[in-house]
């Protein structure tokens, strides 16, 4: 039987992506921005974060080509390990059997 906090705890779960306390100043650019687009600080933080995004995306998507490459894998299957949460750091003996195959010269 399900008790009823842990209902609570499920119902009031939210997988939206949190960001932690901006500061006053950011705080308060935020407010106005939203207000001069007539949105909501939410939509617009949300807006703001697509932007930065986009505009980063080639430096993203060249730091996952550099991954895929040190573990021998492609693009896609490092992108997909990063995505499903399976990504994790070399460890010092897989850097070493790397370096066997790949030897610096």
């Amino acid at each position: 039987m399900v008790s009823l906090e842990s209902m609570e705890r499920m119902a009031s779960k939210d997988d939206r992506p949190r960001i932690s306390e901006l500061g006053e100043w950011y705080e308060d650019l935020l407010t106005i921005d939203s207000q001069i687009n007539r949105r909501s600080e939410a939509q617009q933080a949300a807006s703001l974060l697509c932007a930065k995004l986009q505009e980063r995306e080639p430096k993203i998507k060249e730091r996952v080509r550099y991954l895929a490459s040190k573990r021998g894998i492609t693009f896609q299957e490092m992108w997909l390990l990063i995505l499903k949460g399976d990504y994790q750091k070399m460890t010092t003996e897989e850097l070493r059997e790397v370096d066997a195959i790949f030897p610096m010269e």
